[in-house]
Parts: structure tokens; C-alpha cells; sequence
């Protein structure tokens, strides 16, 4: 697993290849295997492939989205919050292990935070998004992880590069 999180980085270009519906099935997997607070499960997972929705999802924010519409898959992230009261935490556990298992598979991501983020003045992107993919109101949205075939090589951070000062024990 060490060798996965030296090796991840965010990817936001992509070639033109589908996932594989095998490699799909895996990332579905790893999602429902996604630990939860007292086993309450309260994420569901929307797998988009549709590449016009895709282009739609890609429009969810001004910034740091856009790279969607070239992605094979997003899935987006999203949970009731009425059944649990730590659902951003479930969410974003289920967020990194997809990356980390698509990852493993050679396939990039990135990340796309949603919750707390505009579509424009007025509406806010998870709004967007639930018009979009017709969500019920119920259901609060934390992220969409772009998934696909890498079009780009980023070297890992080497060990001396992390910030070792961000690391106590004992006490502060």
C-alpha cells in the first residue's frame, strides 16, 4: 500500500480509452467496501460514463473541473445526511480509497470537491449537479472523482520533500 501512496498523483488529462467494464466492476467494489461510522453506510455512488454528462458535470464550478469532460468516468459521491452525522468523513474515505484502487489498476483521478463550492452566484454546484442527474433533494453531495487512461506522467514527491515539521508526537 506504501508503494500506491508514493506513486499517486492527481491526474487531470486523459486519453480517449473507456474503462473497462471489468475494471469498473472494481472500483464499484472498492466504493461498498468503503468503511462507514457504526456501519451506517449513508454514501451512494453515481458512476457517469456518458461523456455529454460528463461535459455538463465538467461545468460544475468555475475552477478545478473542467478536466471532467475528458475523464472515461466520474462518480460522484454523495450521502444522506439525515442518517448520519459524519457522512462528509464517509464520503471522503470512499473519495481516496477509489483513487487509491484505480490506482492500482493504472487508471488516473482527481479529486473534485463540491460540497461548500458555487456553480455561479447564485446556485450553488451541488444544486447544479443534483438538476443534472436528477438527486434527490435528501442527498448532499461531497465530491465527483474523474477516473481514466492517464494522458499525463507526474513525478511522485520525493521522501525529503514532505513536511516532516507537520508530523508530532506525543504532544503539539
Amino acid at each position: 500500500m506504501i508503494g500506491l501512496l508514493r506513486t499517486r498523483r492527481s491526474i487531470r488529462k486523459y486519453t480517449d480509452k473507456s474503462v473497462e467494464q471489468e475494471k469498473i466492476e472494481i472500483l464499484k467494489e472498492a466504493v461498498l467496501r468503503s468503511p462507514s461510522s457504526r456501519n451506517i453506510d449513508p454514501w451512494e455512488f453515481i458512476f457517469v460514463d456518458d461523456r455529454e454528462l460528463l461535459k455538463k458535470l465538467a461545468l460544475c464550478k468555475p475552477h478545478g473541473s473542467r478536466f471532467l469532460e475528458h475523464a472515461a468516468l466520474g462518480i460522484v459521491i454523495c450521502a444522506d445526511s439525515e442518517k448520519s452525522d459524519v457522512w462528509v468523513e464517509d464520503c471522503s474515505i470512499a473519495s481516496i480509497l477509489v483513487q487509491m484502487v484505480a490506482h492500482s489498476m493504472d487508471l488516473g483521478s482527481c479529486w473534485i470537491q463540491i460540497r461548500k463550492r458555487m456553480y455561479d452566484d447564485k446556485t450553488t454546484s451541488e444544486e447544479y449537479i443534483r438538476s443534472v442527474l436528477e438527486i434527490p433533494v435528501c442527498m448532499k453531495i461531497e465530491s465527483i472523482v474523474a477516473i481514466g487512461y492517464p494522458a499525463e506522467s507526474r513525478e511522485p514527491l520525493k521522501r525529503h520533500e514532505l513536511k516532516d515539521e507537520k508530523v508530532r508526537f506525543n504532544s503539539y
